[in-house]
């Protein structure tokens, strides 16, 4: 008969007090290399779908679905297989994932399909990661049910142990990897550190071999209270909501940088952190409390549509409020988590709610919602979560969350109103939401602005003569516009990477072609519809709808005069436009004496000096040159870098008059496709949007 755990004898002691450190090892390095792969794989695919922001929410798609894929493989696992079974089987699967190193899909996906995105990335990172994504997501409740099962007393320390080493690579990649290594060198070192993640895994697995019955006996699981695994799937599925809705509200409206993507999902990963250690489950009226706050904070902050505040204003208003809602989800969920014997059922439940969370914002919400309205919608959600969670404490508290659940209904409904305000036009595709707004009153005055999210990408004047003069970025005395109208040869040939309203087209003259590239249909659409530019300019108009850079490399060249790069004012910054490989393509379709001209507005990155760096590197001159606002001629301040051979343009009275310094010179490592660093060209809070 088995020695009773209190007699266990003196040669079991040493595998005893093994086994929870080969667990607990394990558990740590799965989670960190689960959310250290995440930014690498997303970082990977960005330029293979025109940089948009929309790539990462749908890579959290994919991540939720197979973290859901994990831990429902760790439950059948513990359910139907004997532990020995168990310890076999996953040596196998952990085996064969191996076959898939080095990690992260192969060059031949980057087709730069635009036809169905989504799709196409969600096929691709199954067939690539899959796999091995679904063994690291499998990793913390299998251990945890194995540790249960060996004695240990309190598995759900190792879940806050996996959210702690998930918190330490997701900012350990921006920090430390990302500035350091190249993405071949991220791969390689990953797959390397999978390998020996693979052996401890293997360790702690066999480790609990000599178990006695508590080992040989399949788990026997409580019974389940529906009512509580509704508020599971509720409680977590609203967590998701709030992540990837505050994501997409970053990306697209603050800060279009694709490094704000790890803030909130390390504020999230922290909340787990917090509500699954011993104080983070006390007290409901805490966290209540809390939740107000937060509610209160980042409604104010999107109320008004139009209001964007300064990075380091709306970044911590908006952290803060994703902090107090998904604390409020996941310490309710810690306090009514189950026994120990239905741990894998707990787990499953809160990953399928997060994989419902994720396609809801992810997937479903840009079918239904013609504007940015997630993160107002599920800020309604949270409240009356809350309202229906704290209604067993009285009349005073629901009081309190039926007046929150209407505020946050009154936030929703003026992001409605403020998106329909005045709007000609609104659609929404996997590259943002487009509105056309005109200004209601009539006159010589009365202009239209095409936004994407909130971000203006053009604007015109609606009668003649307004309607010909280019205005917003590309005016007379910016960069573009004194070289196009003072330097430019006739006839000239013009490509633009970036369509916006086709402004650029308006100092086009007969003979003159114009050939814009566009990744987004429906901004095609609009400029030829709804604006003026394209339909009235005397040039030859051309348009070639796709990723630009992939289009370049598949036409024969026919060298321009001027090849203008227009794609890193808004939304996620294409970074594959700037780097060694893509300037080389840039000077396959530029005459010798032509001018590459890049459009480096930019309020949260300073891309000049990158764009500096690549042309000495390849033997050219750069200049930057800046204009100042004019409100009544609807021009904005804009920075261009004028990179070019040809010393007489560069002598031009216009662009010497308007030439500014460029920044301190950084240490700057030149951008490649296989290397690129974000933070390195942040700027800091304060420096403004341009000079």
């Amino acid at each position: 008969m088995p020695q009773p755990q209190s007699a266990v004898s003196s040669d079991q002691l040493p595998e005893q007090r093994t086994r929870p450190v080969w667990c607990g090892l394990a558990v740590f390095l799965g989670s960190f290399l689960l959310f250290s792969l995440e930014p690498i794989v997303a970082k990977r695919i960005l330029p293979w779908f025109g940089g948009t922001a929309a790539v990462w929410a749908t890579c959290l798609v994919f991540f939720q679905t197979v973290l859901l894929a994990g831990y429902a493989y760790s439950q059948q696992l513990s359910l139907r297989l004997s532990a020995a079974a168990q310890r076999r089987l996953h040596t196998a699967v952990l085996a064969c994932s191996l076959l898939l190193l080095p990690i992260g899909p192969a060059s031949r996906w980057a087709t730069g399909s635009s036809d169905h995105p989504i799709r196409s990335i969600l096929l691709m990172l199954a067939l690539s990661i899959g796999l091995p994504f679904t063994v690291l997501s499998a990793t913390s409740p299998l251990l945890q049910h194995w540790a249960a099962r060996s004695g240990l007393r309190a598995p759900y320390k190792l879940f806050a142990l996996s959210n702690a080493a998930s918190f330490a690579a997701l900012f350990a990649y921006p920090l430390l990897i990302e500035p350091r290594f190249s993405m071949r060198e991220q791969r390689v070192l990953w797959s390397a550190a999978y390998v020996w993640f693979a052996g401890v895994c293997i360790a702690a697995a066999w480790s609990s071999r000599s178990e006695g019955n508590a080992g040989k006996a399949r788990e026997r699981a409580g019974s389940l209270d529906t009512r509580n695994l509704a508020f599971w799937l509720a409680l977590s599925a609203c967590g998701s909501m709030l992540l990837l809705s505050v994501t997409n509200y970053l990306t697209q409206n603050v800060a279009p940088v694709p490094l704000l993507w790890i803030l909130p999902l390390a504020t999230y990963l922290m909340t787990f952190i917090v509500a699954f250690s011993e104080f983070g489950g006390r007290s409901r009226p805490l966290w209540l409390r809390v939740l107000a706050f937060g509610l209160g904070v980042l409604g104010y902050a999107i109320y008004d549509i139009n209001a964007i505040e300064a990075i380091p204003v709306a970044v911590p208003a908006l952290l803060a409020g994703l902090f107090a809602g998904a604390m409020f989800c996941h310490s309710e969920l810690y306090r009514r988590r189950p026994d120990p014997s239905n741990l894998t059922t707990f787990y499953v439940a809160i990953t399928a709610g997060g994989a419902i969370g994720a396609v809801f914002v992810g997937l479903i919400a840009p079918q239904f919602f013609k504007g940015l309205y997630e993160l107002p919608f599920t800020l309604v959600v949270t409240a009356g979560l809350a309202l229906l969670v704290s209604w067993p404490d009285g009349w005073n508290t629901r009081l309190l969350w039926a007046a929150m659940t209407a505020g946050m209904a009154a936030v929703f409904i003026a992001n409605v109103r403020g998106f329909d305000e005045n709007a000609l036009t609104l659609v929404r595709s996997f590259y943002g939401s487009l509105r056309v707004v005109q200004t209601p009153h009539a006159g010589p005055m009365q202009s239209r602005t095409l936004y994407n999210g909130t971000i203006e990408h053009g604007a015109q004047f609606v009668r003649i003569p307004g309607r010909l003069r280019p205005t917003t970025y590309y005016g007379p005395d910016s960069g573009v516009g004194i070289l196009l109208r003072d330097c430019s040869p006739h006839p000239k040939r013009v490509g633009v990477v970036g369509l916006g309203v086709g402004t650029v087209a308006a100092y086009g003259d007969t003979g003159d072609t114009f050939r814009f590239y566009e990744i987004n249909p429906q901004v095609e659409d609009i400029a030829g519809s709804l604006f003026f530019y394209l339909r009235e300019t005397k040039a030859k108009v051309e348009i070639v709808t796709g990723d630009a850079r992939l289009s370049l490399e598949r036409e024969t060249p026919m060298p321009f005069d001027v090849l203008a790069l227009d794609a890193f004012s808004g939304d996620a910054v294409p970074v594959h436009l700037l780097t060694r490989e893509a300037f080389e393509l840039y000077r396959r379709h530029l005459k010798p004496d032509g001018v590459l001209a890049f459009h480096v507005s930019n309020q949260y990155l300073d891309l000049a000096d990158v764009v500096r760096t690549l042309a000495e590197q390849a033997g050219y001159r750069a200049v930057l040159v800046h204009n100042h606002v004019d409100e009544d001629s609807l021009i904005l301040a804009a920075d261009w870098v004028l990179v070019t051979r040809n010393s007489t343009i560069l002598q031009n009275e216009g662009i010497k008059h308007h030439t500014i310094p460029f920044e301190a010179r950084r240490n700057m490592r030149i951008w490649t496709d296989d290397y690129n660093n974000l933070f390195q060209v942040l700027k800091m809070p304060g420096t403004g949007a341009t000079r």
